[in-house]
């Protein structure tokens, strides 16, 4: 069994630089999952005592909140400051971008088209920075419903594929006069998304390693198998299967933005042991 990992894979960024600040911030809570990776989190608690809280109300005055890599809704955060909480920002910068290109272009009267998952906590928080006649859609066709104006601006969840916003953007070109696009997939996810596409052209077996909850692994997975059917997505190397090998000569391995290396390392070495590669 030959085991190849792909050129660009794993931690970002925008997850090393909220990690160090959680790991800086010892005897804190984030306020919702720093990262889509149960194991990590796991890891921050045991290890610097950084808890977990999903109840805003949680927070009390002088108490420190580590704000999720996601970031969250503008009226959440206002809220944290009024009630003197020690806020410490750990957003990605890459999602702090929409949402300030939300806050200006909506100010200046454009109708905003997010592309995202309007469930998914990034996608909450940037829609929350425009004021009004603000849709999030997750195909060009849930376009046809919307009541648009003539002046539209789109920005996209930073894990999104480009081939898609771009279906997204060419169908809001052909109806209105005035589009304003940004390009807010970051470049991180470009890097992995073009390295586990050449990787599972080459593999007979594809393991993407990540959250169950993480969008840009599900995006992973999803450009894996459509070059390799074979393609599995897991979080731990407790989920591989020794059958998924039989017959298998090639084994790719991806891993999303929010997987840390001694996950992907354990993952790799069980393949080992299961392969006897």
């Amino acid at each position: 069994m030959k085991i190849e990992l792909a050129e660009s894979y794993g931690f970002c960024f925008g997850v090393k630089r909220a990690i160090k600040i959680a790991e800086e911030n010892r005897n804190s809570s984030t306020y919702g999952p720093l990262i889509h990776n149960a194991n990590e989190i796991d890891r921050l608690k045991n290890d610097f005592n950084v808890a977990l809280s999903e109840n805003l109300d949680s927070f009390k005055v002088g108490e420190t909140a580590v704000i999720r890599t996601h970031g969250i809704p503008k009226q959440e955060l206002s809220t944290l400051h009024e009630r003197q909480v020690n806020v410490v920002d750990a957003t990605c910068p890459y999602v702090t971008k929409p949402q300030q290109i939300c806050e200006e272009m909506s100010a200046q009267g454009y109708d905003i088209v997010i592309f995202g998952d309007e469930a998914h906590p990034e996608i909450k928080g940037v829609k929350s920075y425009a004021d009004d006649h603000v849709y999030v859609v997750n195909s060009p066709d849930e376009l046809d419903a919307l009541k648009l104006r003539e002046k539209v601006a789109t920005v996209a969840q930073t894990t999104r594929k480009i081939e898609d916003y771009q279906q997204i953007i060419g169908k809001l070109m052909a109806k209105h006069k005035e589009v304003r696009v940004f390009n807010t997939i970051c470049n991180a996810t470009f890097d992995n998304q073009d390295a586990v596409r050449d990787l599972a052209q080459k593999a007979d077996v594809m393991i993407v390693i990540g959250g169950k909850n993480s969008s840009n692994t599900k995006q992973l997975h999803s450009i894996a198998k459509e070059y390799c059917p074979d393609s599995y997505h897991i979080e731990s190397q407790d989920d591989l299967q020794e059958n998924w090998f039989d017959t298998k000569t090639f084994c790719g391995i991806s891993a999303g933005a929010s997987t840390p290396d001694w996950i992907i390392d354990e993952v790799v070495a069980k393949i080992k042991s299961l392969t006897r590669a």
